[in-house]
């Protein structure tokens, strides 16, 4: 099987000034997570890899560059599933961890459960040795002032999450292994506790050998509602290209719950697709040596990754 992998770095709208660092971001992201499938590694490796590759990058609502809450702090959610055998871990309103890709990880490996929240969760990665840091470390300057400006009595914190993602990675390995990962900072201006799409098996991912895997981004509650991973997976099950299953699904939960958001598939035979109804999505693809990446519809840029490596180390 030739590995692949699919990443994205949030759908909704992207302004100008952050394209360049959002391209860069997901095509980064993409190239660490085929490093790891073409030595041979495993998808879960892989698609954790790049996750926290743009957890650590704050041009993404993931991670360090999360947006705040309505008390001006940083809650996050993550999500990572195994096709192999319907494994996943989660983690929300995880408060003070660098990676909480690695900790949902940890919940998948090294306990009995699925999703672990809040106080539990901090506990656990005490537990697991995974460092805390200060929750100050992941506030950009840009999060603080989107939070001030939404928290100003004629404010439409609506307005504001339109340029919001999450980040997201699918992949299949050399021995047709699938597996996708998820995590983002939520909404912005969020109750206290409010837990998304994200860490929500079936909504922010799901993961199937026998069918494929998805990440999903946009307008959480919609996905919910709709249950977009599965929902695309199921499909596929029934045929459908995974380009097919995304638009399908993505037109579903546009007519049904007048839900915006985007999703990366990639199928057991490899096939993949990155779709978007909402005016932009990051993402960027790793396959047979050749990387493709976009933000706009119709937008596909394509280069070998020995070229797209080469100018990464020149800086992208």
């Amino acid at each position: 099987m030739k590995p692949v992998i699919v990443v994205h770095g949030g759908a909704g709208r992207i302004f100008k000034e952050r394209e360049e660092g959002s391209r860069a971001g997901v095509v980064r992201a993409a190239l660490r997570g085929y490093g790891i499938l073409k030595q041979g590694g495993s998808a879960l490796d892989a698609v954790e890899e790049a996750v926290r590759s743009m957890e650590d990058d704050p041009h993404f609502n993931a991670g360090c560059g999360s947006v705040l809450n309505e008390k001006g702090e940083v809650e996050m959610d993550a999500i990572i599933m195994d096709g192999k055998n319907l494994d996943s871990g989660a983690v929300s309103a995880v408060k003070c961890i660098a990676n909480p890709i690695k900790l949902a990880r940890l919940v998948m490996e090294k306990t009995k459960h699925m999703l672990l929240s809040d106080h539990g969760a901090h506990l656990f990665a005490q537990a697991m040795g995974v460092p805390e840091i200060p929750g100050e470390k992941l506030i950009t300057e840009r999060s603080r002032e989107r939070w001030k400006k939404n928290l100003e009595p004629d404010s439409n914190p609506e307005e504001f999450q339109k340029d919001l993602g999450t980040v997201g990675a699918v992949a299949i390995d050399s021995e047709g292994n699938v597996a996708c990962a998820t995590s983002t900072g939520g909404l912005s201006n969020k109750l206290v506790g409010r837990v998304g799409d994200t860490a929500c098996i079936g909504s922010g991912g799901y993961a199937d050998n026998c069918s494929g895997a998805t990440s999903t981004t946009g307008h959480g509650e919609s996905i919910m509602k709709v249950v977009l991973a599965r929902l695309i997976l199921y499909h596929m099950e029934q045929g459908l290209s995974p380009e097919a299953a995304a638009d399908t699904a993505l037109d579903y939960m546009k007519t049904r719950v007048g839900g915006l958001g985007g999703v990366i598939v990639v199928n057991s035979s490899g096939e993949w697709a990155a779709r978007f109804s909402t005016k932009q999505m990051s993402w960027a693809t790793v396959k047979d040596d050749q990387l493709h990446y976009g933000i706009y519809a119709g937008e596909r840029h394509t280069k070998s990754v020995d070229e797209a490596l080469a100018s990464e180390r020149e800086g992208f």
